[in-house]
C-alpha cells in the first residue's frame, strides 16, 4: 500500500485510492481463504460493514464464494436491509450467503439491546458451534462482522468476539481478527489497544483496514496515521476503502 513520505516533521504527498483498495483485496485473497474471519473495529460507525463488503468482494475476485455472517444486528425494525444484507449487495455476494442470525430494536450494543427487549441471545460457546459448522459446510471462506469494538458483549453474559475465538480455537478452527480503525486523529491510540487485547486473548491479528480513506490530500494527522501505524501496532496495514464507496458499491 502506498503511502505518503515523510520529511521532518511534516507528512507531504497524496496516495491513491486504487492502490489501498487493491493491497487489501489482495490480502484477502491470500489470507482469508482459510478458516473464519472476524471483522471488528476500533469503535463504532468506523467502516465496519463497508470494510467486510471489501474483504468479501476480494475473496470474490480470487474465486472464492464467501459466506457473510452477522451474529447480531441491533437498531433496526423487520423489513430494513442490515449490515451483513448491504455488505453481500456492495459485494456482488448472493444474498443467500449473507446471514444475520438476530436482530434487535434498539440502537444500542446487543447484550444492552436485548435486555431491554427481554431477548435471549445466542451465548459465544453456541455461536462458535454454529459458526465452526457453517465453516466446514460451506464450499468458502466465512467473514463474521461484529458490533461496536472487540469487547462489545454479544451475549447474555457479557461475552463478545474474544469468547467466540477462544472456542473456536480451543476446537481446532483456525480464525483471525481484521481491525477496522479511523484514519483521523486517536486512531493510533485505539487501534494499539483494540490489537492489544485481541493478542491478550492469544488469538491471531490478520491486519488493520482503514474504513473511510478522505479524498485528495489528506490531512497531516492521517498521512502520519497512514505511515505509522502498523509499526505502532505491530500489525500489518492491509489497505483502506474510498470514503463514499458505501454509496456505490466496487466498481471493480
Amino acid at each position: 500500500m502506498t503511502v505518503p513520505e515523510q520529511t521532518g516533521n511534516q507528512a507531504v504527498g497524496k496516495f491513491s485510492h486504487t492502490g489501498p483498495l487493491r493491497s487489501l483485496y489482495d490480502h484477502a485473497a491470500r489470507e482469508c481463504r482459510r478458516g473464519i474471519t472476524f471483522v471488528t473495529g476500533t469503535d463504532t460507525e468506523v467502516g465496519k460493514t463497508i470494510a467486510t463488503a471489501a474483504v468479501a468482494r476480494g475473496l470474490l475476485r480470487a474465486g472464492e464464494r464467501p459466506l457473510l455472517v452477522k451474529p447480531a444486528q441491533s437498531g433496526l425494525l423487520p423489513g430494513e436491509e442490515g449490515d451483513v444484507a448491504l455488505a453481500a449487495r456492495l459485494a456482488g455476494v448472493a444474498q443467500e450467503d449473507a446471514l444475520e442470525l438476530q436482530r434487535l430494536r434498539d440502537p444500542l450494543a446487543p447484550a444492552s439491546a436485548a435486555r431491554r427487549e427481554g431477548k435471549t441471545l445466542i451465548a459465544m460457546p453456541e455461536l462458535a458451534r454454529q459458526l465452526a459448522e457453517m465453516s466446514a459446510r460451506h464450499d468458502g471462506p466465512l467473514l463474521v462482522e461484529g458490533a461496536g469494538g472487540i469487547t462489545v458483549a454479544l451475549d447474555n453474559e457479557g461475552r463478545g468476539l474474544l469468547e467466540c475465538g477462544r472456542e473456536l480455537v480451543a476446537n481446532g478452527v483456525s480464525c483471525r481478527y481484521l481491525v477496522v480503525a479511523r484514519a483521523g486523529l486517536g486512531t493510533l491510540n485505539h487501534t494499539r489497544l483494540t490489537v492489544a487485547a485481541i493478542r491478550a486473548a492469544g488469538l491471531e491479528v490478520g491486519g488493520v483496514i482503514i474504513g473511510s480513506l478522505p479524498g485528495g490530500k489528506p490531512d497531516l494527522a492521517v498521512a502520519t496515521n497512514l505511515a505509522e501505524i502498523a509499526d505502532f501496532c505491530e500489525a500489518p496495514l492491509w489497505g483502506g476503502i474510498p470514503e463514499g464507496i458505501g454509496e456505490k458499491g466496487f466498481s471493480y
